[in-house]
């Protein structure tokens, strides 16, 4: 008679897969009542934090008369540009030293780095990709500011590898900050330098050609490009290469999950 196999130490791909299931699950609602508690409005701060600050850029950007400049609906513009942020960069942000605050969590077998890591860039999926589609619903049904998708598959398609993209890149700086405190210290300056420069707030085809060149290089602005082309893409002409954007996805995630595993077995040392 063989004997059962403990949670995390063997057995099929599909036991394991369940086991991995359920402690993601478990990570994901101790995560939101230790972030969120039950007071107030809670977990629903989860999405209404990144619609309010999308929401105070558009107006800001509004009365200073930047919807006159172009015919591109302001709204919009301001919409995919923001919510893309506040995607990459809570998530970086919440992975970045999030095993020490969990140390605990890891004496118990089945309990992964990586689900740690998991189970906090599925909260901020879920909650900005909420806020995302909640302004788009919003601003479609009560407003004439924003214009339907042109291309509602690619919209969904680009949020996705924007979402692939800012969990590589999580998954890379929370495993090198397990290994040096430096990230800590550099990436926050690093993100108001990439604030500019991810596409959020200017569109390719008004670039000069020289400059042009030069922030196609950035993979996010491929992902920003591909998200607006499938919004308003007969306004303006998009920059953007799908095989170079998937490649940075894949190789961030080949990375991080490489540090991952050296930061483990430094830990085991």
């Amino acid at each position: 008679m063989t004997k059962p196999v403990p949670p995390g130490l063997g057995g099929t791909f599909l036991e394991q897969w369940m086991v991995q299931r359920r402690v993601i699950g478990a990570l994901l609602m101790r995560e939101m009542l230790t972030r969120y508690g039950r007071r107030n409005i809670g977990f629903l701060w989860l999405f209404v934090e990144p619609m309010m600050v999308t929401l105070t850029v558009a107006a800001v950007w509004t009365a200073r008369g930047f919807h006159q400049i172009s015919d591109i609906p302001i709204v919009s513009f301001v919409i995919t540009g923001y919510s893309g942020i506040q995607l990459w960069r809570n998530m970086s942000r919440r992975c970045i030293n999030a095993i020490e605050p969990n140390q605990s969590l890891l004496r118990h077998r089945p309990v992964k780095m990586l689900d740690i890591y998991l189970a906090r860039m599925l909260l901020e999926v879920a909650g900005t990709t909420t806020s995302f589609a909640l302004l788009c619903v919003v601003f479609l049904l009560f407003s004439n500011q924003i214009s339907p998708p042109e291309n509602i598959l690619q919209v969904v398609f680009a949020w996705f590898l924007l979402a692939w993209f800012s969990m590589g890149m999580s998954i890379t700086l929370g495993a090198l900050s397990e290994l040096t405190p430096l990230v800590n210290k550099f990436w926050p300056p690093m993100i108001y330098i990439l604030y500019p420069l991810s596409g959020a707030m200017f569109l390719v085809d008004t670039l000069p050609h020289g400059m042009r060149q030069v922030v196609l290089y950035i993979p996010i602005v491929h992902a920003n490009e591909m998200l607006r082309d499938g919004f308003f893409g007969s306004h303006f002409h998009a920059y953007y290469d799908l095989s170079y954007l998937v490649a940075w996805c894949m190789g961030l995630c080949i990375v991080g999950l490489g540090i991952s595993r050296l930061t483990v077995e430094h830990r085991l040392s």
